[in-house]
């Protein structure tokens, strides 16, 4: 029995599914054409987002190609300037050579119409993408790899859906240099425009963003300190500055902030925020020692920060695979200008994958942060904890051999910062006089750490140790440890006379 009548026994009413052909549209494709042939100002409406490559018929698309490259040379696109172009052209003599771009011109009825035909022309390329990633879906779900396992194969098909449905492509591919050369362009013109002339986003610190240039997208940065040095502060202050630096002109885009915090509660960085912006140190706000003055600026300051566009995921041991998932999410939904991750250590690497140490753990999370920061194009800070060898030297001001499996963190990081505060180590190295000391020489000794201890307080230095697109150094800024605030350091040489 043929397979179709089969099919109609084992399903009796059902009609036999026909061939179908993939979504397309030659008439809004030839009709597109011709209203650009006719008036080259309707390339301009839908040149923004439509391409050679999302033409159905591959003729179709090299004529909007080459209209596009004399357009933008101030040329005139037209069936007589385009005939050298297509004079050796195969293809275009199989449909009638130069003649079939005068019949294009000849049966246009109006130009009104041209962005319509454009939009219909990239529906029906969005739809045939679709069903490409579909039946790839379908074919690895079929095939069993036992290499991949079903989690890989989610987060590939969620990855081409994601760059299909953010950039019209469902994967990857070569760029011509002549795109990322304007990209380039494009970004040296709005950081020389952009006031304080950064090519990034601005950290909210003055002297940081000077030597960093600002954060910049697909870069992944390293934030890496001892316990109690306040990597979580400064992550959380760049962050809030972040999120809230465009907040007060509507006409600038909103910057959303996605925070995943694997060691604080969302509730317990949201108290940090607060006394940030209130200055009530945060012990105070934990233990409920308020007073009545201080009721009224809480009031005001969770006023204000409502509408601060911060996303706190609190999931301990959060898989690379997940963090992606739910960046990406809230890139759709809310848009996406930085990621934090506090902090790397306590991160797992994607389910199915083959670990043989913790170094090769490591090395698989930071390098899915990296591969996050430019599917995503956004800046990545990661914070990540220091080894004990900090603690045995006398100068204890971290170095990249300092970073727990440090290889590939270091190799994988577009930029490496340390946070050292002298302040909380003389705090922690008050003299205690010998048995063989004089009062006096224990009197001048006390004396020097607390002249010491006056110069480092409220100091805190961030050490650029690797920047692979700028210098290197050291930045000092003030910390305030009630309140967890860092701030621009101003120093005495620095302030005004009254």
């Amino acid at each position: 029995m043929p397979e179709t009548e089969s099919r109609v026994a084992l399903f009796p009413g059902v009609e036999p599914v026909a061939h179908r052909e993939p979504p397309h549209n030659l008439e809004a494709e030839q009709a597109l054409l011709g209203a650009i042939l006719v008036n080259n100002r309707a390339y301009e409406r839908v040149s923004e987002f439509l391409a050679a490559e999302h033409f159905a018929d591959p003729v179709n698309g090299r004529i909007f190609e080459a209209c596009g490259r004399l357009i933008d040379r101030g040329q005139i696109a037209t069936p007589v300037t385009l005939k050298g172009l297509f004079d050796q052209d195969e293809a275009l003599k199989e449909v009638g050579g130069a003649a079939y771009l005068v019949r294009l011109a000849a049966s246009v009825v109006t130009v009104i119409n041209a962005e319509d035909y454009g939009r219909e022309i990239h529906d029906c390329f969005l739809r045939r993408q679709l069903i490409e990633i579909g039946e790839t879906i379908v074919n690895d779900a079929f095939a069993r790899d036992l290499d991949t396992p079903a989690t890989d194969q989610i987060g590939k098909a969620e990855a081409h859906l994601f760059n299909l449905a953010e950039n019209g492509q469902s994967e990857g591919g070569f760029t011509e240099f002549k795109v990322a050369l304007s990209e380039s362009v494009a970004m040296a013109e709005a950081a020389f425009r952009r006031e304080g002339g950064l090519a990034g986003l601005s950290t909210g610190l003055l002297d940081l963003d000077n030597l960093l240039g600002g954060l910049h997208n697909s870069d992944l940065l390293i934030l890496a300190a001892r316990p109690a040095m306040g990597k979580t502060s400064l992550a959380t202050n760049i962050a809030f500055n972040v999120a809230t630096a465009n907040l007060r002109d509507p006409s600038l885009p909103r910057q959303p902030v996605a925070f995943f915090s694997l060691e604080m509660s969302s509730e317990q960085l949201a108290t940090r925020i607060l006394a940030e912006r209130t200055g009530i140190p945060s012990e105070k706000l934990r233990r409920g020692q308020l007073i009545d003055d201080d009721f009224g600026l809480l009031v005001q300051a969770s006023q204000d920060l409502e509408r601060t566009p911060i996303y706190i995921d609190d999931t301990p041991a959060i898989p690379v695979s997940t963090l992606r998932t739910r960046a990406r999410r809230l890139k759709r939904q809310h848009g996406l200008a930085m990621i934090v991750v506090d902090y790397l250590q306590l991160m797992r690497p994607s389910p199915g994958m083959r670990i043989d140490n913790r170094v090769q753990e490591i090395s698989m999370i930071s390098q899915g942060l990296k591969a996050i920061a430019k599917e995503l194009d956004v800046p990545v800070i990661a914070l990540s904890q220091l080894s004990r060898a900090v603690e045995q030297r006398e100068d204890k001001r971290p170095v990249l051999a300092d970073l727990r499996e440090s290889g590939s963190i270091e190799q994988d990081a577009d930029v490496v910062m340390f946070i050292f505060r002298e302040e909380y180590y003389l705090q922690k190295a008050e003299p205690v006089q010998r048995a063989d000391e004089s009062p006096e020489k224990f009197h001048d000794r006390h004396e020097q750490w607390l002249e010491r201890c006056e110069k480092a307080y409220g100091k805190a230095e961030v050490i650029i140790s690797k920047q692979r697109h700028g210098p290197t150094g050291t930045v000092t800024l003030h910390f305030e440890g009630a309140t967890t605030k860092f701030s621009n350091y101003v120093s005495e040489d620095h302030i005004p006379a009254h």
